[in-house]
């Protein structure tokens, strides 16, 4: 008898993560398992991709208010989320102020879960395994009846900040924690040392087959190429943890110096305009540009001659992974995590976490041939699918 599977996420909206989901989707055994899939809103770019073998649950109408304004919340008479909501928000921005806090997104979120959860249903199905994809994990840990609970992190827990009695109460729902990194597991473990013996690491699955047939479905006509100019991409949300201010001060510098280089940002988020105004306060409107929402992001990757992640910090970014994929030689900051995505001048440079650092480092591939070769030499010979990954999940859904 199959095994029933619940995987829970928030939607399908262009993201690392939900790549990561389709990845593990493609993958799974729907011979042995029966698998619902709980998206709390239908919507985003990545449902094309849906396979046809999960169950996809219907919307449940207060689960798909949290990406709503509070406003609108009320607006359609959901009162006690409305209420929740705002006070959350104002508890996590008092505990941001007093903490000090850069960025209390974080905050806000799992006070918004932690505070609307009295007012939330619960699911009615039992299953075998319920799985949470995306953090955090209120939803499986109190509204789901299972036999086995997981949660997925796919975060630095050494650059987050969060109230840590809530989050040992959820996590102390779950019987197993995954990282996608053992340096994701590390940084999480150092904060939470009490759940060792229930983390372990799957790393997000990719196939390269599929990320290479994808490449070639298009010409990214936005790319202007020219034998002359060298051409970077980022592929990224526009947030403070992808660096993305230090890029643009960095191609500032760059064309200061005489490179004649056009800089390509796929990716949208809550910095936009903020990284407008500063593209446009240094005259880069011909150098940096930002591409908005793709779909697929990988044409643009393979149009690059250099891959460049700024990030401040990441769990585990797929888009390296992607780059290396395609064979694009990649600098990437030094991370936190950054160990653990590539082997430094084996197959990506790994450059100080600043504006120097990644200026550096891109003038190191546009002026070293001998070392950008080998980059490529390297990459071209090492086997970057894990779609194995899966059979560690498989062996913790039956111990």
């Amino acid at each position: 008898m199959k095994k029933k599977i619940l995987i829970t996420s928030f939607d399908l909206a262009i993201g690392g993560v939900e790549r990561s989901l389709i990845g593990l989707l493609n993958q799974f055994d729907y011979s042995k398992y029966d698998v619902d899939l709980m998206l709390f809103k239908h919507e985003g770019e990545f449902f094309p991709y849906l396979p046809l073998e999960p169950h996809l649950l219907a919307e449940v109408p207060k689960y798909t208010t949290f990406r709503k304004s509070i406003s609108q919340i009320t607006k359609e008479g959901y009162y006690q989320l409305g209420v929740s909501r705002a006070l959350a928000k104002s508890i996590s921005y008092f505990h941001g102020k007093i903490k000090n806090i850069d960025e209390p997104g974080y905050l806000n979120i799992q006070y918004g879960w932690e505070m609307t959860s009295p007012f939330l249903p619960k699911l009615n199905k039992e299953y075998d395994v319920a799985i949470g994809f995306l953090w955090p994990h209120h939803f499986i840990g109190r509204k789901v009846k299972a036999k086995k609970k997981i949660g997925w992190i796919h975060t630095d827990y050494s650059n987050i900040d969060v109230n840590k009695n809530i989050e040992s109460r959820m996590w102390n729902k779950l019987d197993h924690i995954v990282a996608v990194s053992d340096e994701c597991s590390q940084t999480f473990l150092k904060e939470y040392p009490d759940f060792k013996e229930k983390t372990l690491v799957i790393e997000n699955i990719l196939s390269p087959t599929f990320i290479k047939e994808q490449a070639n479905l298009e010409v990214p006509v936005e790319i202007k190429k020219s034998p002359t100019k060298t051409t970077l991409v980022t592929v990224g949300r526009l947030s403070h943890a992808k660096g993305l201010d230090l890029a643009i001060r960095a191609c500032k510098k760059l064309i200061d110096l005489g490179y004649d280089i056009a800089w390509y940002v796929v990716g949208y988020g809550p910095l936009e305009d903020t990284l407008k105004k500063l593209i446009d306060e240094l005259a880069l409107q011909d150098c940096f540009i930002l591409l908005g929402k793709k779909v697929n992001p990988y044409p643009y990757i393979k149009a690059c001659n250099i891959y460049v992640q700024p990030s401040r910090y990441e769990g585990k970014a797929v888009t390296i992974r992607e780059a290396q994929i395609l064979e694009k030689p990649v600098v990437i900051t030094n991370f936190p995590t950054a160990k653990s995505q590539a082997c430094d001048e084996f197959d990506a440079l790994i450059t100080p976490l600043s504006i120097d650092g990644i200026v550096t480092g891109t003038q190191r591939l546009i002026e070293d041939r001998q070392l950008k070769e080998g980059l490529i030499s390297n990459i071209s010979k090492k086997d970057y699918g894990n779609e194995l990954e899966v059979e560690k999940l498989y062996q913790l859904m039956e111990a």
